[in-house]
């Protein structure tokens, strides 16, 4: 299913430019916790709307860089709960591109990582305003790039904002939480390879390269590389994007090892 923008709610932000053919999508995907979940074990609405939020302000930034903020939300539509256990991946692209703002459609969907089915769970429109001391000029339309284009199969991505709560005394992301991210990416990718309960084994290398500092965009992209009778060896990197300026820099790359638990 693509992601449907409304053209009523798009023209009231923002109107079409040239160029807009190549304004970029994302995909990520998280993992859904007991502690976001209500009495029936269910996601609960409002940890939903701040994923596909994240999401919003990611690609927002990128399109219109500067302080990016939420201008408003439509068209939310719940179609279905995501039970805790399961993946959420959330799909986003520009509809709609203007001088400050752009709207921007998302999707939530559920996936059983075992099964690998998959449901349509939320869907709605951000619309992502620049604010007005980022007044300048209006970047160009971005072209795909490996690192920014849209659903691949074959690649999971992660992407979180560094809070101060994730960072250390001098601005800098500790790095349990990097290791958190990465890990998760990595356990996404061996589950769908296998469709089988998976656990970390080993890391068999992570260099950290460089920092990543509060306010950036971390996203982490993992790939299996290898697979065994029951192990899955999986390669990830993190990248660190200033929302501001679009600067990205390699911060660290790993090699992780799962294993798939016995039936």
């Amino acid at each position: 299913m693509s992601l449907q923008c409304s053209d009523d709610a798009a023209s009231a932000a923002a109107v079409s430019r040239p160029g807009d053919a190549l304004l970029p999508a994302l995909t990520v995907v998280d993992m859904v916790w007991p502690e976001q979940s209500n009495h029936h074990g269910t996601l609960f609405g409002g940890a939903a709307l701040s994923m596909l939020d994240r999401l919003a302000f990611i690609l927002g930034s990128r399109v219109l860089r500067g302080t990016v903020v939420t201008g408003a939300v439509g068209r939310l539509d719940f179609a279905a709960p995501v039970p805790a256990g399961q993946v959420a991946e959330c799909r986003a692209r520009v509809c709609r591109r203007g001088q400050r703002s752009a709207t921007i459609g998302l999707e939530l969907f559920a996936e059983d990582v075992l099964s690998g089915e998959r449901q349509l769970c939320l869907s709605g429109e951000f619309v992502m305003v620049r604010r007005a001391e980022s007044e300048g000029t209006l970047p160009p339309a971005m072209a795909p790039t490996p690192a920014l284009e849209g659903p691949d199969p074959a690649v999971v991505r992660v992407a979180e904002i560094v809070f101060p709560g994730h960072a250390n005394h001098r601005g800098l992301l500790h790095g349990g939480p990097a290791m958190a991210w990465i890990a998760k990416a990595g356990f996404v990718a061996a589950s769908r390879r296998v469709r089988r309960p998976v656990v970390v084994a080993s890391s068999e290398r992570m260099d950290f390269v460089a920092p990543a500092r509060v306010g950036d965009v971390v996203e982490v992209c993992a790939q299996v590389l290898e697979q065994g009778r029951r192990s899955i060896r999986v390669a990830a990197s993190m990248w660190a994007e200033c929302p501001g300026t679009g600067e990205r820099r390699l911060c660290t790359s790993a090699s992780l090892v799962y294993v798939a638990l016995a039936d």
